[in-house]
């Protein structure tokens, strides 16, 4: 009698390791959520707090330094700068993430 020996086929590897790359992909770009680092221009009317040889130095509504080429404005006037900052500052994902963070915390 004649025996027949057939060999296992296994699953290539690359497509196999492609799927779980591009699966682990897809997580981490919903679960990361760069569009809240990309950075977002900003307008605002900020109060002058110092002249400098570069301009004026003043603090936004968000807390963050702008300094104003080209101000003649004197400290305590209000000019308007643009700027950019983080998209998390404006669309409240921080207030989100301390929100959680209080309800883990004893």
């Amino acid at each position: 009698m004649q025996e027949s020996i057939q060999k296992e086929k296994k699953a290539p590897a690359i497509p196999v390791i492609a799927l779980i790359a591009a699966g682990l992909t897809v997580v981490l770009v919903l679960t990361l959520t760069p569009w809240n680092i990309i950075p977002t221009q900003v307008t605002e009317d900020v109060t002058v707090l110092a002249v400098t040889e570069y301009g004026c130095v003043g603090e936004s509504a968000l807390g963050i330094s702008v300094v104003v080429s080209e101000c003649s404005a004197q400290v305590g006037d209000v000019v308007s700068a643009t700027f950019n900052v983080p998209a998390m500052e404006i669309n409240g994902y921080y207030d989100s993430v301390k929100a959680k963070l209080a309800m883990v915390e004893p």
